[in-house]
């Protein structure tokens, strides 16, 4: 009888632990972080993002944290930020719609409360999700990161939260100092960070699954860095493109900030059971105050900036470690921001169809096949779009890139193709649709298909 008692209360016991709060936790539900950082260039690391491109890295700066979640993980050669800014960027990413879907500029009429999001896309494969933004969250959102299923964050950030010229005391770029000094903690990456690891050491506690993102605001402009680091980039001697010294000391402090952050979740005991992303928002930016245009171009070896639909505008560092991916591989296959909600979906159960206005789709089977895996998006393709600033559209499929040009009447005006396969320092000079008008009538079809039905 005795023993019967005891095993009626062990089960009992045991039952109530494994519902733990309101929702069990499934035990192969991973946790997942993405590091978002701010004005990123593909080659702003200090290990290059393709082993065949000598530029596509730079030995001036110094990137080790993030060249270590490349080392241990997967690095995608041809990753994209959905838009060439940071709000049509970030609205893309929170609901796996293309900017061309959810708005191209800072202001939109595309409301992401009222649409699939992340967080939800989580709790939806498992309720038991946690999840949390820290960080900058965007320009003009309207819908606050609650309102889009977030349980913790920061609330309605922006650009000035994290430094802008009249957050340190000046009106603008041109009319203060080329840099900021701050010792504690330069564009809040710190005190962002310890939030996050705060976040990351409750949910373990609580032995939920969780979903972390990390939006820093560094390196977006002002320039804000730490003396000390400062003045090892003035030792170092001149910088190898046009930005200026302040920013490898932004760049410094900010890896330093993403060590901390990785260091914790090494510390956390469910690292191998985390799925780290890194990726940043958009392309580097032109103007920096102190940079020198006599040097190397500072997207070097892309083509352009910021703002722009060509690679310098939109090609990032891209990389993801977790369960099951190779460290140090690498995968050719083109991949894009608003591929991360079908993803982390079904990273994390999640087996109903997600909704048509979902443009992403998931790159899991690219962990596994880095070259034969296959990304099924509705599209068949990336498409970017930028008609009011840019009057531009480019599509990407395979290593094939169509860019169109628009007059004001919606007119196509012009068009381009490049194969993006050639040597990326001469892949947006050589212009071959010419020569190869088939294909480019075949992309040119599958944008402008995408476009209308989206009116």
């Amino acid at each position: 009888m005795k023993n019967k008692l005891f095993i009626c209360i062990a089960l009992i016991l045991g039952s109530t632990l494994w519902m733990g709060a309101a929702n069990p936790v499934k035990p192969d539900s991973p946790n997942i972080i993405l590091i978002l950082t701010d004005d990123q260039g593909w080659s702003h690391v200090s290990k290059a993002m393709d082993p065949k491109e000598a530029e596509s890295f730079s030995e001036y700066l110094s990137t080790p944290n993030i060249n270590k979640l490349g080392d241990e993980g997967m690095r995608f050669t041809s990753g994209y930020a959905p838009a060439p800014i940071c709000t049509p960027t970030r609205r893309s990413i929170l609901c796996g719609a293309s900017a061309a879907r959810s708005g191209t500029e800072f202001r939109s009429e595309y409301i992401p409360a009222d649409h699939m999001t992340i967080p939800r896309a989580l709790k939806k494969a498992n309720p038991a999700y946690y999840c949390a933004h820290f960080g900058k969250w965007g320009e003009h959102m309207i819908s606050t990161p609650e309102e889009c299923g977030y349980d913790r964050s920061d609330g309605e950030t922006g650009n000035h939260t994290g430094g802008m010229p009249n957050s340190l005391g000046v009106k603008a770029h041109d009319q203060g100092p080329d840099y900021f000094i701050d010792e504690e903690n330069p564009k809040l990456t710190f005190s962002l960070t310890d939030s996050a690891i705060r976040f990351m050491d409750h949910a373990v506690k609580e032995n939920r699954p969780f979903y972390l993102q990390v939006s820093y605001y560094a390196t977006h402009l002002s320039i804000v860095c730490k003396q000390e680091t400062l003045l090892k980039y003035y030792r170092k001697g001149v910088p190898d493109r046009m930005y200026p010294r302040s920013f490898a000391a932004m760049l410094e402090d900010l890896d330093q900030g993403i060590g901390l952050l990785l260091d914790a979740l090494d510390q956390s005991g469910v690292a191998e059971n985390t799925y780290v992303v890194f990726m940043s928002d958009n392309g580097g930016q032109r103007f920096m105050p102190g940079n020198d245009e006599s040097r190397k171009h500072l997207n070097a070896p892309l083509t352009d900036f910021k703002q722009s639909l060509y690679e310098g505008g939109i090609r990032v560092p891209f990389m993801v470690r977790g369960p099951g991916i190779e460290p140090g591989s690498y995968s050719h296959v083109p991949v894009v921001g608003y591929d991360l909600l079908p993803t982390f979906y079904e990273l994390a159960g999640g087996k109903k169809k997600l909704p048509d206005e979902v443009d992403g789709g998931s790159i899991i089977s690219l962990f596994q096949n880095p070259e034969s895996g296959k990304v099924k998006r509705d599209a068949g393709a990336l498409i970017f779009h930028r008609p009011i600033k840019k009057s531009s559209s480019a599509v990407r499929q395979d290593s094939y890139k169509l860019m169109l040009s628009w007059n004001k009447e919606g007119e196509i005006t012009d068009r381009h193709l490049y194969n993006l396969d050639h040597s990326v320092v001469e892949s947006e000079e050589t212009d071959i649709a010419g020569q190869n008008e088939e294909k480019a009538d075949q992309l040119q079809a599958i944008l402008l298909d995408f476009l209308k039905a989206l009116d």
